[in-house]
């Protein structure tokens, strides 16, 4: 059995010339800002439409954090890419409100998604200011879902990225795996950017512990995940599905 399935064929997703669109903010309003942006993308044939969607829409809110007047304050003197990137995907998921998914377009396989919300500028600035001198404490993990928790993320010299994640409940890839009950919790993504920090293409692995054999993990067990590299890739961001 496989230790991971891609949410695409080996090949990549090609993204379009123009890729997102952002529209300015607006004046602070009791202390938010108003934020949007459009994101589109061309996505394989083969990949599935609600993952292309969801994609599109996550990368709209993650870009209209970036082009917030707060973001681009906050993080003018800084040059580290993916601590940049990390900082607006924490933003994004956890600090927009008052979100809308404006517009959802598909065609001939370009996906595009236009959202807005609102900022608060205050506290988004202290999670700016508090990531970038400490950053994420480690007993709280990288990120977390019902089921997983992300440990640690680091780059081997072989190209290899290593992912040491722990297993919050009993995960039973054995007897549930098709039942649908774990396929949008048990995964772990992986999205690969170009040294423009464009999306390359995005990749969904299983929770397993290990590629065959054992197919339970328990409570508290911890597992590591190894991913190729793509020679076209810069940097990367790895999440887990909320």
């Amino acid at each position: 059995m496989s230790a991971h399935r891609t949410i695409s064929p080996a090949f990549c997703l090609s993204l379009l010339a123009l890729t997102a669109t952002t529209t300015p903010a607006a004046e602070p309003l009791d202390g938010r800002i108003d934020i949007s942006a459009d994101y589109r993308y061309k996505a394989h044939e083969l990949e599935p439409a609600d993952d292309a969607k969801a994609l599109a829409c996550r990368e709209a809110f993650r870009l209209a954090v970036v082009n917030s007047p707060v973001y681009r304050e906050q993080t003018a003197s800084v040059v580290d890419s993916p601590l940049l990137r990390d900082l607006a995907y924490t933003l994004a998921n956890s600090y927009v409100q008052d979100r809308q998914v404006v517009e959802q377009t598909e065609r001939d396989h370009v996906v595009s998604c236009r959202v807005k919300g609102r900022l608060p500028a205050d506290e988004s600035a202290r999670v700016i200011r508090t990531q970038l001198t400490s950053g994420p404490a480690p007993a709280e993990g990288l990120d977390q879902n019902r089921v997983l928790r992300l440990l640690s993320v680091k780059e081997e010299g072989s190209g290899t990225i290593a992912i040491q994640y722990q297993a919050l409940k009993r995960l039973d890839w054995l007897g549930t795996h098709y039942q649908g009950g774990l396929r949008d919790s048990a995964n772990i993504m992986v999205d690969f950017f170009d040294d423009q920090g464009l999306l390359v293409h995005s990749e969904r692995y299983e929770a397993r512990r290990t590629p065959t054999g054992e197919d339970v993990m328990s409570p508290g067990a911890v597992a590591v995940l190894k991913v190729a590299k793509p020679r076209a890739a810069k940097t990367y961001h790895v999440w887990l599905v909320k």
